[in-house]
């Protein structure tokens, strides 16, 4: 099979791997799409490497046993190798489970791990069946799409009466948008971006607002809510300026989730939690229970999803799609890797 591989700084291309078998839980699954993440980050640093991507949807080709799959479906691909027995696991919070897996030393394969690539395994309760009428494409949103920020909002109940706030509008940010969007929230963007700002505002939020001016920046939002803050945040820069002004623009006892991956912001513990009363969540994706109604969410806003993937690209152009990403003029990306 190709798979994709970073050959050095700002340059990639593809290489031949042996395909994947299924054995035990492990099934194999032709990917038909791939959405593209972070790494374009590796892709700018030089980073070499071939074992990409933790997103994917497509089709099962083989199983080992009998299970929750059979070959012909349709499926996303859920991230990570969890053990599946532990009490995280098994309460459907195995995106924390502390007992990962080695998929190729349990399977015994040399290849297969790799999202950004023709096939892959994965332990068959992380395929989740697409629905009918459902295109592969909207369903492989289910990972880092809208599903990080899809969890934060389950965590926060946020619903129709909430006004949020969304700081970040790169991809995991736009599809907080659409999340927010699809429970009748309100919602106000911050993104300094040209293009993903104007993107922001198609997709439903109501403003956009610039960061480079932090106290301008607050002063807009509270603005927005008649001086009270925003019910509900959600961080998705992991930038610290963007993550301290999430904390000062939301309301007391409301509630923030960081989702952003780094950042190192500093948290005021008497004024912050105790005497404003926030609620801090870190959230890193959604709870597997809670698979039918991402996928009922995805259904809802296909509109806003063909928005909300602005271009796809054959495998073949990883490097042109990595480019594409550096300059920020894109919303969600697709790899299709048998183009």
């Amino acid at each position: 099979m190709q798979v994709a591989a970073i050959t050095g700084k700002e340059t990639a291309g593809l290489v031949e791997k042996p395909d994947p078998h299924a054995k035990g839980e492990f099934a194999v699954v032709k990917v038909l799409v791939a959405p593209m993440c972070t790494e374009y980050k590796a892709f700018k640093a030089g980073n070499p490497g071939d074992c990409l991507g933790h997103e994917a949807a497509g089709e099962v080709v083989e199983v080992a046993q009998a299970g929750t799959v059979k070959v012909g479906d349709r499926v996303v691909v859920m991230p990570c190798y969890p053990c599946g027995k532990c009490t995280l696991c098994l309460r459907g919070d195995y995106i924390h489970c502390r007992n990962g897996q080695n998929a190729l030393s349990v399977t015994g394969n040399t290849a297969g791990t790799a999202t950004y690539a023709q096939y892959l395994i994965k332990q068959d309760w992380l395929l989740l069946p697409i629905p009918q009428g459902m295109s592969i494409e909207h369903g492989s949103l289910a990972c880092c799409g809208l599903g990080p920020t899809f969890g934060a909002m389950q965590r926060m109940a946020v619903d129709a009466l909430d006004t949020v706030l969304i700081t970040g509008m790169g991809p995991v940010g736009l599809g907080g948008v659409i999340n927010g969007v699809s429970r009748g929230a309100r919602v106000i963007a911050v993104e300094g971006h040209p293009y993903r700002a104007n993107l922001a505002k198609e997709l439903g939020a109501v403003a956009a607002v610039n960061p480079a001016d932090a106290k301008e920046a607050l002063k807009q939002i509270l603005d927005l809510t008649d001086g009270q803050g925003v019910d509900k945040a959600v961080d998705c820069s992991g930038v610290p300026a963007a993550q301290r002004l999430m904390i000062d623009a939301t309301r007391r006892r409301g509630q923030v989730s960081f989702v952003g991956e780094g950042g190192d912001v500093a948290v005021n513990v008497s004024n912050d939690m105790i005497r404003k009363g926030l609620t801090l969540n870190g959230v890193w994706h959604w709870n597997r229970g809670d698979a039918a109604r991402i996928m009922q969410v995805l259904a809802k806003s296909a509109p806003l999803l063909d928005k909300f993937v602005t271009h796809t690209f054959p495998m073949s152009r990883v490097e042109d799609a990595w480019k594409l990403q550096l300059t920020g003029n894109c919303g969600k990306v697709l790899l299709h890797p048998w183009e």
